[in-house]
């Protein structure tokens, strides 16, 4: 509603200026598509190359279109040779827009203790709540840090806490993935043993992330896998758009690159998924193919990463939407309205192939009324939305609990 004075003259003989109330309509209610192919590159500044001025946890970050515009920029030699190969190995593969940050780190130690980890990246994590559209996440140069093997068999490495740390991350934003290089030189048993420590740290996060393995060679020139994985990802949402994330990131050629660092057998690619990695292949006539797509979770509900990235998209997509009603009534009237509107962009979800059922409505719920909003929510500010769900491909449903006047889903 707006008010407003009208002017002297404007009205008939007799009538007297004042104030006019007049009914607008309500802004629109509808949130532009949420991307998912933006990716997030994170680097380290060795000391010797920090900026002036700068201290630990520091960080530079450019926005990138396209390869030339890293190569030509006069920054381009602080960060390190594993993210600008990164960059590029994202772009060949399709990518279309790309954050590069580079952390100014006193040594390595700053990445490997958890406390030193949540030090470090405090500043850029702060930075990354506040850039939503970054989907996809990874840190190529961590995959060079150290594996350490204990004598009762289990191998740790030195970027674990940094991984996990940014899996938190995810969670947290919730429509964000992080995509880990299998460490260096790590092959076999001693991969295995890592993969099943690391996926024994935590368990409510790690649907968050996948790990790939081996690692890709152009020529003898070798590098960590994410870039091109992060692009692979962008690639396949992009030509599937606007839902590319209905499509899992696997088979599909890999670009700018000759062959794996390892030549993998069909009997390993079985063991490789098994222990909870990604294998990439070398398939003639076809080149270098990704040939998995799950994450790291154990949970039935999230083994697939398209399956977690549908959940999270349809989440931060109907937290955007719904915004609005923050400094709105928090009434029967409301609920209807947010009920309305919930299940109109779920209708458009089904249409695009992302949830199950025959028709739009049979296999999922929206549910706003008294008893998702109690009392002491509403005497809170608080207002909340279930839905019940089936992501494609997936066996079980899923609640979302949209959670307005909180910031979180």
């Amino acid at each position: 509603m707006c008010l407003r004075a009208w002017p002297a003259g404007r009205f008939g003989a007799g009538m007297k200026p004042g104030i006019s109330v007049q009914h607008t309509a309500l802004p629109t209610r509808r949130y532009g598509l949420v991307r998912c192919d933006i990716a997030g590159i994170i680097g380290f500044i060795p000391k010797g190359r920090w900026p002036v001025d700068a201290v630990a946890g520091d960080f530079v970050e450019l926005t990138l279109r396209r390869t030339r515009e890293l190569l030509d920029h006069p920054l381009r030699r602080l960060f390190d040779p594993a993210s600008r190969r990164a960059v590029q190995a994202f772009f060949d593969n399709g990518g279309d827009q790309c954050h590069l940050f580079g952390v100014c780190i006193e040594a390595e130690e700053d990445v490997r203790a958890p406390t030193s980890a949540q030090s470090v990246l405090g500043p850029l994590l702060e930075r990354l709540r506040g850039e939503e559209e970054i989907a996809l996440l990874a840190v190529p140069g961590a995959a060079y840090l150290r594996v350490n093997f204990s004598r009762s068999g289990k191998v740790f490495g030195d970027a674990d806490a940094l991984y996990l740390e940014l899996l938190n991350h995810c969670v947290e934003m919730n429509n964000r993935f992080l995509v880990i290089d299998a460490p260096r030189g790590l092959h076999g048993e001693g991969l295995a043993a890592w993969l099943a420590n690391f996926r024994e740290q935590r368990s409510d996060n790690l649907a968050f992330g996948a790990v790939y393995y081996p690692w890709l060679r152009n020529g003898d020139e070798l590098m960590a896998p994410s870039g091109a994985i992060l692009g692979v990802f962008a690639r396949t949402e992009r030509e599937h758009s606007p839902f590319g994330v209905v499509w899992p990131p696997a088979n599909v050629p890999v670009h700018g690159v000759t062959h794996p660092d390892v030549e993998l057998r069909w009997d390993e690619v079985g063991t490789i998924t098994q222990a909870g990695a990604n294998p990439i292949v070398a398939q003639p006539g076809r080149g270098v193919v990704v040939f998995g797509a799950r994450t790291l979770s154990n949970d039935p509900r999230w083994e697939f990463i398209n399956s977690r990235r549908i959940v999270s998209l349809v989440a931060e997509q109907l937290r955007r939407d719904n915004e609005w009603v923050v400094f709105e009534h928090n009434n029967q009237m409301m609920w209807k309205v947010l009920e309305r509107d919930v299940s109109a962009r779920l209708a458009e979800f089904w249409e695009a192939g992302m949830l199950t059922g025959d028709a739009a409505g049979k296999d999922y719920l929206v549910r706003c009324d008294e008893e998702t909003n109690t009392k002491e929510d509403r005497e809170a500010g608080r207002l909340h939305v279930q839905v019940l769900l089936r992501p494609i491909n997936t066996t079980e449903h899923i609640t979302i609990d949209l959670r307005l006047g909180e910031g979180e889903v």
